[in-house]
């Protein structure tokens, strides 16, 4: 059987790291945190396939928590997508800045735009077969 990947999700607000671990739990190994300073305890113990990012949380934002990981080795090549209520092209241009950064997610979440978007990012073909029913 094939080990799944793992996926850190990083997000102050409990029902968003709920939403996410949720729709994504049968396909992946998926980490919460809920600030950048535990995502970054999980980041440097696990090898971590993709991080869904909240850009705006207390303490270490999004791009705070980025700024932070470039120069590691555990996450130079991890690819991100970024989850936030705030679409701004400011935002977005910001965003697009870091070359990890591989897509961004307006909440609220939208289970297929989310299950899309991780297998798109992590360059996996096709969705599980359960998903075709959503």
């Amino acid at each position: 059987m094939q080990e799944k990947k793992v996926i850190l999700a990083i997000d102050d607000m409990s029902m968003n790291l709920r939403t996410i671990k949720v729709l994504l739990e049968k396909q992946f190994d998926i980490r919460l945190a809920k600030s950048g300073k535990l995502a970054l305890t999980i980041l440097n113990s696990e090898k971590i396939a993709l991080i869904l990012l909240d850009i705006e949380m207390p303490g270490m934002s999004g791009f705070d928590f980025l700024e932070t990981i470039k120069d590691s080795p555990n996450a130079q090549d991890v690819p991100v997508i970024f989850i936030s209520s705030h679409a701004t092209p400011d935002l977005i241009k910001r965003a697009s800045k870091y070359g990890t950064v591989k897509d961004y997610i307006i909440k609220p979440i939208t289970p297929e735009i989310l299950e899309k978007k991780v297998y798109a990012a992590l360059n996996m073909t096709s969705l599980p077969e359960y998903n075709e029913a959503i």
